[in-house]
């Protein structure tokens, strides 16, 4: 038998190899395409399957599309979204412009299975036409926004637990150092004091903000453009496809889609994934400050600040024994980087757009699922492993607290900044306590000075003496 059949399609015959479910256009792309050497998301081919199981019916229930030819097609969808054939999607994530080379592979795979379905030959493409039935009342312009957005929200649910779970235990962290007071820091100097717990209590803060505008970004990835088909006319679709096609893809998803207000905004613009995708960005950023900051306090054990204790979740270095390194604040700085490069893509990609389509669809959502999968997958080790795990050195955090001569500041309402400035001066040439230096001098008694550099005067509660 030979390993090849010849397939046809609008430039002419073509050999495809015999077993394959993708057809001819899907062999001549391939031959283009071969750069970052990785498959297409899973979110995405289950997208755009959920499209073409839509348009079928769709099409069917408008009287364009025979029902066994629609039944056909929604089988092989089904096949798809249950992972069958998922191999013969091999069109990479960066491919022709608009994904119309993805959005070619996913129709002739679709009429390949459908037509294997119904006892025919793959390449039979007079019975099932990969454009002609396949592609019914739709173009890669309209389907690849609209499986943008799908993929994005379909992957949302894990993204949003990895950040809930650090959520969770950056706050379960500042109530358990909620005793353990600090020197804080301003320009990197020592200020004055808190608590572990209010540092932590300000990054689960930042995180949740940024979890917030994440999910505030996705309210419009709802609104999606199909039914504009070319350039957001509706051109080539039967009357009523607009609205048919929205109610099945929503009752397929189970996802609450809606039609863009405007369909040629639909296709000209990439606004609403650009929000989303500087949303992820934001977060990266308060990321980066928190692993930034937990990696200086646990700098050490010896020479550095040492204010926390991290765990071991491997040996730090292959040739100082025993040392230990904030290996996965680390990694989760690359991440963050890479995340915020990508944003930077997708604005670029986003800006380029000409007239009635942005063509760049295909990287921008390469690279936002690409940040989405890296948190996903790593903010769960990061809160497991390191987060959890963190402990308080106490006796170095209140050791720095009492011998940092900015707490001088306490003073200024008893004895004047000018004088205060004099202390601190010379509590750092003599190495002393400023308690010490303020009783000796005579600039306010042993009872009152003790009320001043409370606990809780010290902490922003105020006591009078």
């Amino acid at each position: 038998m030979s390993t090849f059949r010849i397939d046809k399609d609008s430039l002419g015959e073509l050999k495809v190899p015999y077993d394959a479910y993708y057809g001819p256009f899907t062999v001549r792309a391939s031959n283009q395409y071969s750069i970052t050497g990785q498959r297409s998301h899973p979110d995405l081919i289950r997208a755009y399957a959920m499209i073409k199981k839509c348009a079928a019916l769709s099409n069917c229930e408008l009287g364009t599309l025979p029902i066994q030819i629609s039944n056909a097609i929604e089988k092989a969808c089904d096949k798809l979204l249950s992972g069958e054939f998922l191999d013969q999607i091999i069109i990479e994530p960066i491919n022709s412009g608009a994904g119309t080379a993805f959005n070619m592979n996913i129709n002739e795979v679709i009429a390949n299975i459908a037509l294997v379905m119904i006892g025919e030959e793959k390449g039979n493409y007079e019975i099932i036409n990969p454009n002609d039935h396949v592609n019914m009342s739709q173009s890669s312009n309209d389907t690849f926004p609209t499986a943008m957005h799908l993929a994005i929200l379909l992957g949302l649910k894990n993204f949003l637990q990895a950040i809930e779970g650090l959520i969770k235990s950056l706050k379960d962290k500042s109530v358990e150092f909620r005793d353990a007071m600090k020197i804080g820091r301003t320009h990197l100097m020592d200020a004055l004091p808190i608590t572990l717990g209010d540092e932590f209590s300000g990054y689960h803060y930042s995180i949740e903000i940024a979890r917030q505008k994440i999910v505030q970004a996705t309210e419009n990835l709802y609104a999606v453009a199909l039914g504009g088909t070319a350039v957001g006319s509706g051109a080539n679709s039967p009357p009523g496809y607009r609205e048919v096609s929205i109610r099945h893809l929503r009752d397929i998803s189970q996802l609450n889609i809606t039609s863009s207000e405007n369909l040629y905004f639909a296709l000209q613009s990439r606004f609403d994934v650009t929000c989303y995708s500087s949303s992820i960005r934001n977060l990266a950023v308060e990321l980066i400050k928190l692993a930034n900051d937990l990696r200086l306090m646990a700098s050490g054990p010896t020479a550095g600040l040492a204010e926390i204790v991290i765990p071991a979740v491997h040996a730090g270095s292959s040739i100082m024994p025993g040392k230990i390194n904030p290996s996965l604040a680390e990694c989760l700085n690359m991440i963050c980087f890479n995340v915020i490069g990508n944003d930077v893509a997708v604005a670029m990609a986003s800006q380029a757009g000409q007239f009635e389509l942005n063509v760049m669809l295909p990287g921008m959502l390469k690279w936002i699922l690409e940040s989405m999968d890296m948190l996903t997958n790593f903010l769960p080790v990061f809160t497991a492993n390191f987060l959890s795990g963190i402990q308080a050195n106490v006796d170095k955090l209140s050791g720095y607290v009492y011998r940092s001569p900015v707490l001088v500041t306490v003073l200024n309402p008893y004895i004047g900044y000018v004088k205060a400035s004099e202390i601190y001066k010379k509590a750092l040439e003599t190495n002393r306590n400023v308690r010490d230096i303020v009783v000796e001098e005579g600039l306010m008694n042993a009872d009152d000075v003790e009320k001043v550099f409370s606990r809780s005067n010290l902490m922003g509660k105020t006591e009078k003496v």
